[in-house]
């Protein structure tokens, strides 16, 4: 008896729970906001900040605006033991994330109410919305194959881990959860990447699998590792009741076709989830609408700069309910892993109010304007996709840099690509995928006109793994670990191009 239809009932409060967020947006928010500012009145932020007279949003304004380098200095503290810094009492995870600041890795604290009211509580709200979006599910018939990271101590002190988000999930979750999920948690928790791929594959084969979650470029590498162990063709063979796949990570338009390749099966359905080291804030509660619900009873408070205002001195910080539709953010958070006003790096627009629905657009450091062209990773990722269905394309990854000025003295976008499946003409994917970012992007549009600022993109094909082996050397395999998308600047891309010569 499949015992899918007797555990959803467990699901039904929490989807009314999230059915009030269409007529209680302020409410629930300012609920979470006092609750935040309340508990973290007496840490040493709190202190300095005077918490205890924060009455109001407008008095909260007097808390700056953070980014990473703002806060390292308390966070290494809290690292080294120290208690009641950001958050009350002492934090002892860490998710270790690569990001755009001066230091090669950002450490996240991940206190214990942040893992039960933001991580956790998105992870179960996935499976509630998924529950209520397909009726036919049989999802708890079977396991939950969940790819995650690794971990290791930090700076030596007892029962304190550093590590992917992945990893601090998997060491912390209800083990009742583990009865239904594979592989054990020795395997889930290896730091060879590699190893990890092998073993996975290895005992999961067997295992009656019918829901996966994980990054979508790093799940890719697991699901061909067990096409290719079993012979199989499709994954429907290997799993025939696999029914869903909770992404998040990476935009996944780039791999849908390779999934749907993979997985042909009618009933496979996908569900994005925005669940970031920093927190969990966005979820897929329509599986026909690519826009995510914005989870606004976490603890997490909102807050949005708009993108054109991210360099100003004095941004125009707005509240939830002071944004506006179709208009690209930047997202402050302010969490109860002791994160205030923190600028999380993510770009977002909002695509409805009642409830605030949106897409990620991109990274406020990962863009392409070095002519005032404003390329955003989601036109990336719409003019590829268009690119993709005209040439019958595939592209398994890319990144993207401006030519600032060549030897005859002509600037343009230059975009270094891996296709798992190559374009019948590679002149005519650049030709679409220039002329689809002038449709998508109107400041593109007017650098290139007549060619005079702009010329038309250059796209060097990548050999095959050039990105594997770019993450490989730079000891980011797994986990959360991503390519840049779009630069700014050529760093990375000339370290890639020098990578695929060799």
């Amino acid at each position: 008896m499949d015992p899918t239809k007797l555990i959803e009932k467990l699901f039904v409060p929490r989807q009314k729970a999230v059915n009030r967020y269409a007529l209680h947006t302020d409410s629930i928010q300012e609920q979470v906001f006092y609750k935040l500012i309340k508990k973290a009145a007496r840490t040493e932020w709190g202190k300095k900040y005077d918490y205890n007279s924060i009455h109001s949003y407008n008095d909260f304004q007097r808390v700056p605006v953070q980014e990473y380098d703002d806060i390292k200095g308390y966070i290494d503290r809290m690292r080294r033991g120290e208690s009641d810094v950001l958050w009350p009492g002492r934090v002892v995870w860490y998710a270790k994330s690569s990001g755009t600041t001066s230091d090669k890795s950002k450490f996240i604290p991940v206190s214990r109410d942040g893992l039960k009211h933001i991580h956790y509580a998105g992870g179960t709200d996935a499976v509630a919305l998924y529950l209520r979006s397909n009726p036919q599910s049989r999802f708890f018939s079977g396991k939950g194959l969940i790819l995650g990271g690794s971990h290791s101590p930090n700076y030596n002190l007892r029962n304190s881990l550093v590590g992917d988000l992945s990893a601090i999930l998997i060491q912390n979750i209800n083990p009742l959860v583990n009865l239904i999920r594979v592989p054990g948690k020795k395997i889930s928790l290896l730091s060879d990447f590699e190893e990890k791929v092998e073993r996975i594959a290895d005992t999961t084969i067997k295992e009656h699998v019918t829901n996966i979650s994980g990054v979508p470029s790093w799940m890719l590498a697991v699901l061909k590792r067990i096409l290719e162990k079993t012979g199989a063709k499709t994954l429907d063979e290997v799993w025939p009741d696999l029914e869903v796949f909770f992404h998040g990570g990476v935009c996944f338009t780039p791999y849908r076709e390779q999934y749907k390749q993979l997985i042909p099966s009618d009933k496979m359905h996908y569900m994005e989830t925005y669940n970031a080291s920093e927190g969990f804030f966005g979820l897929q509660n329509d599986l026909k609408d690519p826009a995510m619900l914005l989870m606004i009873d976490y603890d997490v408070f909102y807050e949005f700069i708009p993108l054109e205002e991210i360099d100003s001195a004095n941004p125009h910080v707005v509240p939830l309910t002071g944004v506006e539709t179709g208009r690209n953010y930047a997202m402050l958070i302010s969490t109860s892993c002791g994160l205030w006003r923190y600028l999380i790096g993510d770009t977002v627009k909002f695509t409805q109010k009642d409830p605030y629905k949106f897409i990620i657009t991109g990274r406020t450091k990962h863009f392409i304007n070095a002519f005032g062209e404003e390329l955003m990773v989601d036109n990336a990722e719409k003019g590829l996709a268009r690119a993709c269905a005209e040439t019958g394309a595939q592209v398994l990854e890319y990144s993207a840099a401006p030519v600032f000025m060549d030897a005859n003295a002509k600037c343009r976008h230059q975009w270094l690509i891996e296709f798992s499946k190559a374009p019948d003409s590679l002149e005519r994917f650049r030709d679409i995928l220039d002329s689809s970012l002038q449709e998508i992007n109107s400041d593109y549009e007017a650098k290139r006109h007549k060619d005079i600022t702009l010329q038309k993109l250059e796209i060097v094909v990548a050999r095959p793994n050039l990105f594997h082996d770019w993450l490989k050397e730079k000891g980011k395999l797994g986990g959360q670990h991503k390519v840049p998308r779009l630069c700014n600047t050529r760093e990375h891309i000339d370290e890639m191009l020098k990578l695929n010569q060799e």
